[in-house]
């Protein structure tokens, strides 16, 4: 910030009081100052302020790593979403395991596909979360909040058609406190070359999206 000359008023009241100082000191402390005087008055030695010492206290996160995503949904919601998944899962490769981890579940029964990924993403803040929990939902026009689920929660469903085969997605990205939860499920009928109705597919989001918040509630630190 940059510093201004005092006006001129004010340096002219202040001065007076300044010279008032100095007169005081003089007096007192300086060279007109009694021996009898130096004598009777104690010395008082000023404790050093540590130069390290911080200026404010650092907010404590309520998250310091993400939970193992695998182990996040229950094996009952797994065999409902991915019949035939192996209820395991299999977790990516990440690049910061500590803070950001998925897993994936997949498979095919009779002709009809199922997929369900599970993320968590551990940030340094509430806001840093916040911005990107706000990020996210920029490009997923069309969907709602979903109510209860963490701090914000927003789902969106999808459908897409390659080669006359249609794929629904559904989409559910939570924010709480200074982590981020996103959960993808999505599904096709090879046979009949449709996809699963958009109530399924975005139900079957928010179940697996509410287990993985309660999961990461319970990795507080």
């Amino acid at each position: 910030m940059r510093s201004f000359p005092l006006p001129i008023a004010l340096t002219a009241r202040l001065s007076p009081v300044v010279v008032l100082a100095a007169a005081g000191w003089a007096l007192s402390s300086g060279p007109m100052a009694t021996s009898s005087d130096a004598a009777d008055k104690p010395t008082e030695k000023t404790k050093p302020q540590s130069a390290s010492a911080p200026s404010r206290t650092q907010a404590v996160k309520t998250y310091t790593a993400a939970p193992a995503p695998c182990g996040s949904i229950a094996e009952k919601t797994v065999n409902s979403l991915v019949p035939k998944a192996k209820t395991a899962g299999k977790e990516i490769d990440s690049t910061d395991s500590k803070l950001r981890r998925t897993c994936s579940w997949n498979a095919l029964k009779g002709y009809e596909y199922r997929w369900l990924d599970v993320s968590f993403e551990v940030l340094e803040s509430d806001e840093a979360a916040e911005r990107s929990y706000q990020g996210r939902l920029e490009d997923k026009s069309g969907g709602g909040a979903v109510p209860g689920l963490g701090n914000a929660g927003y789902s969106v469903v999808n459908l897409t058609t390659e080669d006359k085969q249609q794929t629904r997605e559904g989409v559910v990205v939570a924010r709480a406190a200074n982590a981020l939860v996103i959960v993808t499920y999505n599904g096709s009928d090879f046979e009949s070359k449709k996809a699963p109705g958009a109530d399924e597919i975005n139900k079957g989001a928010i179940k697996a999206a509410k287990e993985a918040v309660a999961a990461l509630e319970k990795n507080r630190s």
